[in-house]
């Protein structure tokens, strides 16, 4: 790939206006859950992804805590005018100093405190996408967005998105105040959203949908076969999707990917991901090192045919997959 600024084709995501690149960057693993940060190769990563015309970049103020947004700013902040900055808030409780005091949070107070903290963080004036990371059980969703609806009319955020939630609360929050996104995981290994209602809804209300981990937290790349393999920190180490038979389970499905896109001449990560950019939503591949980056952006060029789709669903059927994608005390915290 050449050493210029490139361009990647855009779309609108939603119908209030957001236009993004189809591919974007989520910036988790640079300060978070990946094992030690390296500060330097993550900025670089940015600039990079943003030469190669990604202008969406995604983060959320409990990665680090606050050290995800405060990187992310200082990543852009010469070239601001030229990206979508998504943040994200509510999905713990944070005190002033990033500790965690509490689960997920609606409350309109404290998702007011939340914007303005993010906004200091990003070192910026207006956030282009804040999402509710996570629904809280006990605020009725239409009073968090009614909260989010007055920021947006104060200018401090352009767009509304919500993350990890049901049908029925997208609904709900869409009525509150106009969504432009929706994110959800969403991948070869992770298909909920075909069939709990969420991609019906979201393609009914013309709102955008945003595929995080779409390569399945890297497994999809067909590079991770152990988790020993894995920094010590790393957060897979306890995933149940990586654990014991349900990781030989996986890998077996993996190699089938393999074998398709060995056919292809193609990376098994590039096909994964050429598959949810298929779907007609905008995927945001996380990785903080460039030489991941470059094969994750060339997926947004691989087109893939009908026989090709075919042959993955057929692969790796919806079902197949073993093991949760989280925990059970964060998957308490997702609404399937």
């Amino acid at each position: 790939m050449d050493e210029h600024t490139m361009s990647m084709n855009t779309h609108p995501v939603g119908g209030q206006g957001l236009v993004t690149s189809v591919e974007g960057l989520g910036t988790m693993g640079m300060t978070a859950m990946y094992g030690t940060p390296d500060v330097a190769e993550a900025v670089a990563t940015v600039h990079r992804a943003i030469e190669l015309g990604v202008s969406m970049f995604d983060t959320a103020d409990m990665y680090g805590p606050f050290s995800g947004e405060e990187l992310l700013g200082r990543a852009v902040s010469a070239h601001r005018d030229q990206v979508i900055v998504a943040t994200k808030g509510g999905g713990l409780t944070l005190d002033e100093t990033g500790g965690i005091v509490g689960g997920p949070n609606g409350r309109p107070d404290y998702l007011r405190r939340s914007v303005e903290g993010s906004l200091r963080r990003l070192g910026t004036d207006h956030i282009d996408l804040y999402y509710l990371h996570r629904v809280d059980p006990t605020v009725p969703v239409e009073e968090s967005f009614g909260a989010l609806g007055e920021l947006v009319a104060e200018g401090k955020v352009r767009y509304l998105g919500i993350s990890e939630a049901s049908a029925e609360s997208i609904r709900a929050a869409h009525a509150a105040a106009p969504l432009s996104a929706v994110q959800t995981e969403y991948s070869l290994f992770t298909r909920t959203v075909e069939s709990n209602g969420v991609l019906d809804v979201v393609r009914e209300l013309g709102i955008g949908f945003v595929a995080y981990s779409p390569l399945g937290r890297g497994i999809l790349t067909g590079g991770l076969r152990s988790v020993e393999e894995l920094p010590e920190h790393d957060f897979r180490r306890t995933a149940p999707r990586f654990a014991g038979e349900n990781l030989r389970n996986n890998l077996r499905l993996v190699d089938r990917i393999r074998t398709i896109a060995d056919n292809r001449d193609v990376t098994p990560g590039r096909l994964a991901l050429a598959w949810v950019l298929a779907q007609g939503v905008t995927a945001i591949p996380g990785t903080k090192r460039r030489v991941y980056l470059e094969d994750n952006v060339a997926a947004a060029d691989l087109v893939l045919d009908a026989e090709t789709l075919a042959a993955l669903d057929e692969a790796v059927p919806a079902d197949a997959v073993a093991g949760e994608r989280y925990t059970p005390v964060a998957m308490s915290t997702i609404q399937e």
